[in-house]
């Protein structure tokens, strides 16, 4: 911020309010760019916290039997782990990088809502506190899942409602942050950026952040009615009142669908700025990936009850599920088919960023292809809360989401603190967590295609070698993550080699303005290339 002069004064602002120092710079933060470092933080933190829980899990699933935890607490760190995972880290990484760079890339000052920006963030360390703070109360942390399903959400004790009052907190982070997105990028870009000509990652926001805004007070629905039926006599989902558990799961599942497009469609727009300036080729098929990615929003509403084919529903309903499940593949291929072609002919180069996004195109459609597979009923009904499923979601969220965020810290850290990242080092990160993510979750395709169940503590000893694989390729992924905080982010933040104002050489730059119009159409030589 430039130094203002109050000239009926002549007061020089430049060292007061504006630019606080120390803490008061963070606490009172409204600029974007510190608050999007807060998120990332924060994020990155549960990251770590939610990778401890699942080395827990991984630990006492090295083999059969009951080695470290009684089952009660085996399904406590189970539940835990999906929720700091979800809305702890996931959720608020890709908030940090809609702050830092969604105002950069439409050419606005700041977002629009600087203070509720603020608020945003300061509502998520109380909450991540109340739920990790759940595991020291009698009962411990909730066990119902981190879909807190009915009947079990009433059954359990206090760490249950303060799991609720949590996600309440985090959900109105989530709206008050999808508000001043949309606001944002509705309002403030530019004179000359047209919607079509903004990037990727804007577009894709911008339609994360209506679906979050649709769905998150669903989410808060089905809460309230689970605390109103713990506490206050309500029979919501309670057979014996004349509720229905089912209902439960249409109403969260009613939220959780859109959810998972909510922790992807960011990453998609990641992906889609990295691929095309590595491949230093314009984005193939700009327009059509706009109309995909608006085209899996609309569809995740209506995709549900494919989390619900063991529930007894009427045939009519499961092929309706299935084929509009089904139908997500579509726009899906369309993406997958629209980065291979970038690269397709470009002057490739493959660096970390690059990397990781190539990864990502891999794995994450492996996650695609095993969610086909389930979409199919009769399929889905043998395999339902198998491992399987766990691979398949692993395979989507920590090979898609989270991978595309490492893509995208390494692409745009640079312009973040100033200074190069180690390029060995990497690479070496992106090995590590490639190769030791397969350890982990290929294995687990096995386990659930031979039958074992999710969520059990333990297990029938012909499920012994492929547990072992999965847990030590687990350890191996978490200590990836710990080297890339000790070996990449750290010093990167410190010091180093200092970027230049285009760390990409020759690539297309950062879009970290206004970047150029989409051409007409994508059979253009670009300009770079005689």
């Amino acid at each position: 911020m430039s130094t203002t002069v109050d000239h009926a004064h002549g007061h020089d602002h430049a060292h007061d309010d504006h630019h606080p120092h120390g803490w008061r710079r963070w606490l009172y933060a409204t600029n974007h760019k510190d608050i999007g470092t807060l998120y990332l933080w924060f994020s990155f933190c549960m990251l770590l916290t939610g990778g401890v829980l699942a080395l827990g899990i991984r630990a006492e699933l090295f083999q059969p039997g009951l080695q470290l935890f009684k089952p009660e607490f085996f399904n406590q760190l189970t539940t835990m782990h999906g929720l700091i995972m979800v809305f702890g880290a996931i959720m608020p990484a890709f908030v940090g990088f809609a702050n830092w760079m969604i105002p950069l890339q439409i050419g606005a000052a700041d977002m629009a809502f600087a203070r509720m920006n603020n608020f945003s963030f300061w509502l998520l360390p109380p909450a991540a506190i109340l739920l990790v703070s759940s595991f020291l109360v009698p009962g411990g942390a909730t066990a119902a899942g981190w879909t807190l399903y009915a009947p079990l959400s009433s059954q359990m004790g206090i760490g249950m409602d303060m799991g609720i009052f949590a996600m309440h907190i985090m959900g109105a982070s989530s709206i008050m942050g999808s508000i001043n997105i949309v606001t944002t990028i509705l309002n403030m870009r530019a004179p000359g950026m047209t919607l079509m000509k903004m990037p990727m990652f804007a577009w894709t926001w911008l339609i994360t952040a209506y679906l979050l805004i649709a769905v998150m007070p669903v989410l808060a629905g089905a809460i309230t009615m689970t605390l109103t039926d713990r506490h206050f006599g309500t029979s919501f989902f309670n057979a014996a009142g004349g509720g229905d558990p089912v209902m439960y799961q249409h109403i969260f599942w009613f939220f959780g669908h859109p959810e998972v497009y909510i922790m992807i469609l960011p990453a998609f727009g990641i992906i889609s700025q990295i691929i095309p300036a590595f491949a230093r080729k314009t984005l193939f098929g700009y327009a059509s990936m706009v109309y995909a990615t608006s085209s899996i929003a609309i569809l995740s509403f209506i995709v549900w009850a494919h989390h619900m084919f063991a529930t007894g529903m009427p045939v009519t309903s499961q092929l309706f599920f299935m084929y509009a499940t089904m139908l997500i593949a579509v726009p899906t291929g369309v993406k997958v088919f629209n980065w291979i072609a970038t690269m397709w002919k470009g002057s490739m180069t493959f660096e970390t960023p690059m990397l990781f996004a190539i990864g990502f195109v891999f794995v994450f459609t492996m996650g695609g292809f095993t969610g086909l597979i389930l979409a199919i009923t009769p399929v889905d009904i043998q395999l339902q809360d198998t491992y399987y499923v766990v691979a398949h979601f692993h395979y989507v969220l920590v090979a898609g989401s989270l991978f595309a965020l490492f893509a995208g810290f390494y692409y745009w850290g640079p312009k973040w603190t100033g200074f190069m990242y180690n390029e060995a080092r990497g690479k070496f990160h992106f090995w590590a967590s490639l190769i030791t993510f397969n350890v982990t979750f290929f294995p687990m395709h096995f386990l659930g295609l031979a039958g074992m169940p999710r969520r059990y503590a333990d297990y029938a000893a012909q499920f012994t070698d492929f547990n072992m694989i999965a847990s030590i390729g687990a350890f191996g992924f978490g200590l990836s993550q710990v080297y890339f905080l000790f070996a990449v982010v750290l010093p990167s933040i410190r010091g180093g080699e200092k970027a230049a104002a285009k760390p990409w050489d020759g690539a297309e730059g950062l879009e970290w303005t206004v970047p150029s119009p989409a051409p007409f159409h994508t059979f253009e030589v670009p300009p770079t290339v005689k």
